[in-house]
């Protein structure tokens, strides 16, 4: 039987057909769910039939966060990302921080269709070439080696293609005919090896925390053999993979890292040169596949009044519908025909088609769904208070539960236990560490490497899915809530903050303004570090890699016992620890982080000076201490980074100042700096212009009003680049921030120019977040919303959940035109991890929104 199972094989993969099962004694084919299409190069380089698209590195691997999961040989079936990192590989399950190959070269030959990459490993001294050549309805993948594979990677280097394991939970494989089940959850098996066995990870760092053990655990193979049929039962996800020199091991990533993949892998063999991979790989595509449509519209509602345009995603291969339709749902469960209106073409989009549907006319309070060809919409509301309570829960429980130095506790739960008592010490100099951290070869305090430094174990916020503090980001909320509370008084108030406990409980009310207690929390972490290192910092992180992936509760990331260098690892007298877990403070100094925190310190002096007053006079103090020393001293940090962001922060920082103390030297630099600023950079500079209105004289207002005109031409060229009509940026990181941050700045103009800029700018970024964007139209903020964000990167990722109110990045867009925001994988820290700066923005814009809608009441 198994010889008459590889004949059959043999001929499969010369002679082409369409292939659903394969059982020990039939073959059964489906002609419904296949289709004969050859795969092309096309005009963006990458192949292409309808169904499945291979890209071929037209991502690449970066140094900043190395492995993504966005890059090298990568399949696009039936609309999903389901495979990545098709690459010749060091690990057998690569994790994020192992090292990654360096792109040499890319060669497109359209007369062959066939793509060639050539990698290097640096540090070995290795090279290799991957060529992918579509051959019928599938590609050929060959990896070629020059010289013969380096002894040091001997048993280490193998061609890898990894798939997300989401789209195959629940389904199964075929290896060489012998069946086996996806696990839903990783259970092995693994293996302990020595750690002279393991290739080193970035910057020999580790994420394996071995207890001083030497050794390190390394997955085994859940299945091998020479033909890999994954989801045989499903045609949207059926792959086959064949290996014609070497044996495919399936891997389970997740055994080693809960964000792994499963792995395919062939191992490349030593003292050979020459072809040493040769994979035949076939996606099944489903005859005449069309992506269904994609409704975008605001998963919140809408206010009567403001503009109603649903944006309708289509296929390229699909024929637009002439009329889309709004229903009214009836209390009898009736759905009532409201509105039947035609759809007006708006054009290509990256791969997409767009119509967009306007039902502004429609302003009677209900709930209403929109349908189109087969297609409806979740319910959604219309009516004048949609936007009253949006907001909530970002700073009733997300921003809570992101409080440091603190225990947080909600009914029942307990989210976090108190973290980070042992902050904390000096970072050593020449040190290049991760997640962006470095220092230089001074420490630019008085503190030696690894001293304590005193006074930072108070306030501040986890800045994202993982527990460190963060400068930039700290700043940025500082700033926006005090602008919160000035600009629109918000006394909310359902937590519960008791300074003396260090604790902190959801849904209890306590008299005060919870924007103030969170204002409190930022301001005492960047006075402490005003006051005891006498700037501000890059930011306060963990010394270990194994120490940084940490997903559980953030107390747990540390011992939380400060770090004696008189006792042994893991030894403790009970006031102390010979364990070397503290986090460090990376202390070197940067102009823009310190002019953010003058920013956010002069800012939060005027809104905690009512609440409390000595802590909003230190504020005010170390901010003017902090201006002063910034103009005795000039060129910190990289030259490029103070060219550019030193005067649009400085401009700021004067601005703030000014409105603070009255003094005139910091209105003085606030002119001498605004044009030069705007003339450079209007967008991200607009902001500060227009809140310094109010403390100019009339001709400032008259002169601005040329470069509000300018502006307004940039908005609307934005509608000609996109139907959304929004700043959607092609980077590594979703677009959200600059979104909201966007439109906050329209509600701005708005009140100033009100006859330049109408109030639909500001909604129109609010409908991107809330669901009228790419890809699907889903709210990007979790819990608010009829369908929002449940999964996502939030520090309790692992259990594929998310965190009430937090607020994702968005839309990755993957060159050259593949927008993507997973909804049922939450490691994708581009696309669905929580940042504290972005959902402060939130809260301050949705205010925004009732505002301009408060008239109207």
């Amino acid at each position: 039987m198994k010889r008459l199972f590889k004949l059959f094989r043999t001929f499969l993969l010369k002679h082409p057909v369409p292939f659903l099962v394969i059982g020990l004694s039939f073959l059964f084919i489906d002609n419904a769910n296949c289709q004969d299409t050859k795969l092309q190069l096309n005009d963006l380089d990458y192949f292409e039939t309808q169904g499945l698209n291979v890209f071929v590195f037209s991502n690449q691997y970066n140094g900043f966060f190395y492995d993504e999961k966005t890059a090298g040989i990568e399949l696009i079936h039936h609309g999903v990302r389901t495979a990545t990192n098709g690459a010749v590989r060091l690990r057998s399950t690569p994790e994020q921080w192992d090292l990654i190959p360096e792109v040499v070269s890319r060669k497109v030959d359209e007369a062959n269709n066939s793509i060639e990459v050539l990698l290097r490993y640096k540090d070995y001294n290795f090279d290799s070439k991957v060529v992918v050549t579509a051959k019928d309805q599938g590609v050929l993948i060959d990896v070629f080696l020059d010289k013969p594979l380096p002894e040091k990677l001997d048993g280490h280097a193998g061609f890898n293609l990894e798939f997300l394991p989401s789209a195959y939970f629940e389904k199964t494989y075929l290896i060489d005919n012998s069946p086996g089940i996806f696990p839903l959850y990783p259970g092995g098996p693994t293996v302990v090896k020595p750690i002279k066995d393991k290739i080193s990870q970035f910057n020999g760092h580790s994420t394996f925390d071995d207890r001083g053990r030497g050794e390190f655990v390394d997955p085994l193979p859940i299945a091998t053999g020479s033909t890999l049929i994954l989801a045989p039962e499903d045609p949207e996800r059926r792959v086959e993979i064949n290996s014609f020199n070497g044996r495919l091991m399936l891997y389970d990533g997740r055994n080693v890292a809960q964000n792994g993949w499963f792995v395919v892998r062939s191992l490349i063999p030593s003292d050979k040169t020459g072809k040493v991979v040769e994979w035949y790989l076939t996606a099944n595509t489903i005859k005449d596949w069309k992506r269904s449509p994609v409704i975008g519209f605001s998963q919140v509602g809408y206010n009567p009044d403001q503009q109603k345009v649903a944006v309708i995603e289509l296929d390229k291969n699909d024929t637009p519908l002439t009329t889309a339709s709004l229903f009214q749902v009836m209390p009898d469960g009736n759905f009532v025909e409201k509105l039947t209106e035609d759809v007006k073409m708006w054009g290509q989009y990256l791969r997409y088609n767009y119509v967009t549907f306007d039902f502004s006319s429609v302003k009677d309070s209900g709930l209403y769904l929109i349908k189109y060809g087969d297609q409806k919409t979740e319910t959604f509301p219309i009516d004048t208070h949609v936007y009253d309570n949006i907001w909530q829960k970002t700073l009733d429980i997300y921003f809570p539960v992101q409080m440091d130095h603190m225990f947080v506790n909600e009914a029942y739960r307990v989210w976090h236990g108190h973290p980070y008592k042992d902050d904390a010490l000096q970072a050593p100099v020449n040190e290049q560490h991760f997640d962006g951290y470095s220092m230089d070869s001074t420490t630019d305090t008085k503190y030696k490497p690894l001293e304590r430094i005193p006074g930072l174990a108070v306030g501040g916020w986890f800045d994202a899915g993982d527990f460190d503090i963060q400068d930039g980001s700290h700043n940025t909320v500082v700033y926006n809530f005090s602008n919160l509370w000035e600009t629109f008084q918000v006394k909310h108030d359902q937590t519960f903050v008791d300074r003396k406990t260090s604790f902190v409980d959801i849904h209890r009310p306590d008299g005060i303004p919870d924007v103030l207690q969170q204002i409190e929390q930022g301001a005492l972490q960047l006075v402490a570090q005003q006051k005891n290192i006498g700037h501000a910092v890059r930011g306060i992180i963990v010394p270990h890699l194994y120490q940084y992936h940490h997903l559980g509760d953030a107390i747990n990331e540390t011992d939380n016992l400060p770090y004696n260098p008189k006792l042994k690892p893991y030894e403790t007298d009970g006031k102390s620890s010979g364990t070397l877990d503290d986090r460090w403070v990376f202390t070197n100094r940067v102009p823009y982080l310190n002019y953010g925190s003058i920013t956010a310190l002069a800012t939060a002096y005027r809104a905690l000076k009512n609440y409390n007053k000595d802590l909003s006079e230190e504020a005010l103090k170390y901010a003017i201490e902090a201006w002063d020393n910034e103009h005795k001293v000039s060129g910190w940090g990289n030259a490029g980074e103070d060219r550019w962001f030193r005067s649009n922060v400085e401009l700021e920082a004067a601005l703030q100042l000014y409105i603070s103390t009255k003094d005139e030297q910091y209105s003085k630099r606030f002119k001498d700096l605004v044009w030069t600023v705007l003339d450079r950079s209007l967008p991200f500079n607009i902001l500060a212009a227009v809140q310094a209105i109010p403390y100019m004289d009339e001709e400032y207002k008259s002169t601005l009003k040329s470069y509000i005109e300018k502006y307004k031409d940039q908005l609307d060229q934005l509608s000609k680049e996109n139907p959304y009509g929004v700043p959607i940026i092609i980077r590594g990181w979703g677009g959200n921030t600059m979104v909201i941050n966007w439109a906050i700045t329209n509600y701005y103009l708005n009140k100033a120019f009100p006859e330049i800029i109408g109030p639909e700018y500001t909604f129109k970024g609010l409908n991107y977040i809330f669901g009228c964007h790419p890809y699907s139209n889903i709210s990007f903020v979790s819990g608010v919303g009829v369908h929002s964000k449940k999964v996502a990167y939030g520090n309790n990722r692992a259990n594929f959940t998310f965190i009430p109110g937090g607020v994702v990045p968005g839309l990755l867009i993957l060159k050259p035109d593949f927008p993507e925001n997973k909804e049922d994988w939450p490691f994708f820290w581009g696309e669905n991890e929580y940042v504290i700066d972005i959902c402060s923005a939130y809260i301050f814009l949705s205010n925004a929104a009732n505002d301009l809608l408060s008239k109207g009441r």
